[in-house]
């Protein structure tokens, strides 16, 4: 039986939800809710869906909601719906504050109903492809670069672009955050513009992240460096590489043998990283109909998302205490 969902937020990523889980497999789109009603009429018409006056004729219903309104709303919308029993994806940050995350996994827990995180960079075809490579970083360097625009920008850059690449760390390295070390400058907002974070694991592995929205120019790459090799990925184009020592070379002898500089070429392998092609957005939402209907696990659980959440505002607050004019300006709010 399809997995009766509904949308809420019709705002620039709403819509392209809604778009995508109208022919979802597995999935039937009962239409979606947006407060705006000039905003929920040009979505219904453009493609096609019912738009619903209210949230709660939504939840009436669906079995599961996507959840794509502005950060500061989140809990306002997915607490009544897990309330409900029914199922949520909740687009990244999963909340404002580490309380609201928690009572919401709280009414989950108590109601049965599956809460997913919508963090979208874990369905990109670079990390897909990497994942298999991954054993036991020990470096892992980040960079998202991004011009200014002001949809998040009346948060700091840290919950509005770095999330990513803190959920993407976790992920690669596993285990729990032991220290934080960050710094960050307002630019152009009243908010953090530009942020460096260094993260220390449990497990001795550090990430050194960094965050920008008044670059000049877009990127969004992750290296890995560990025993086994290194691994450079390049997210804006979903592309990666391997590099490790070629299993046919006695490098000792290539070191004693020597004379000269030697090609990289002669005692490295260069390994593409593949995956599949796929629309990160429309295989999350894939994932999430399947883990509704039992089919598969979940993908990003809400547990992930909290901890993500966690080790964002960790940083927001180390910047504030070492850039004292910032404190109270940084609300963990972004838009969805």
């Amino acid at each position: 039986m399809a997995v009766r969902i509904g949308v809420v937020g019709a705002g620039a990523l709403g819509f392209h939800h809604t778009r995508i889980l109208r022919d979802t497999p597995g999935a039937q789109l009962v239409g979606f809710h947006d407060a705006r009603t000039d905003r929920a009429a040009h979505v219904s018409t453009e493609l096609g869906v019912r738009a619903f006056a209210t949230l709660d004729a939504l939840l009436d219903q669906v079995d599961a909601v996507s959840v794509v309104v502005p950060t500061p709303a989140h809990f306002a919308v997915a607490s009544p719906a897990l309330e409900r029993g029914l199922h949520v994806l909740i687009e990244k940050p999963i909340a404002t504050t580490l309380e609201e995350a928690d009572a919401l996994l709280a009414i989950a827990a108590r109601t049965g109903a599956m809460v997913q995180t919508g963090h979208v960079e874990r369905f990109n075809r670079a990390v897909r492809a990497a994942l298999p490579y991954v054993e036991g970083p020990r470096f892992i360097e980040s960079n998202r670069l991004a011009p200014f625009n002001p949809r998040g920008s009346d948060v700091a850059v840290v919950l509005d672009l770095m999330i990513h690449d803190i959920d993407l760390v976790r992920t690669f390295v596993g285990g729990g955050v032991s220290a934080v070390s960050a710094v960050g400058v307002p630019v152009l907002t009243p908010f953090v513009d530009i942020a460096n974070a260094r993260i220390s694991f449990d497990a001795g592995a550090v990430a050194n992240i960094t965050a920008s929205r008044v670059s000049r120019d877009r990127m969004r790459k992750l290296r890995i460096f560990q025993q086994s090799g290194y691994l450079s990925l390049d997210l804006a184009a979903g592309t990666g590489e391997f590099y490790r020592l070629r299993r046919d070379v006695d490098l000792l002898a290539l070191v004693r043998d020597a004379q000269g500089a030697q090609a990289l070429e002669s005692f490295v392998e260069r390994v593409p990283l593949e995956a599949p092609e796929g629309e990160p957005l429309r295989l999350e939402l894939e994932a999430f109909v399947q883990a509704v209907s039992g089919d598969a696990p979940v993908a990003v659980t809400g547990e992930d998302g909290r901890e993500a959440l966690a080790v964002a505002l960790t940083i927001v607050h180390d910047i504030e205490r070492t850039f004292p004019s910032l404190s109270g300006r940084a609300p963990a709010s972004s838009r969805a």
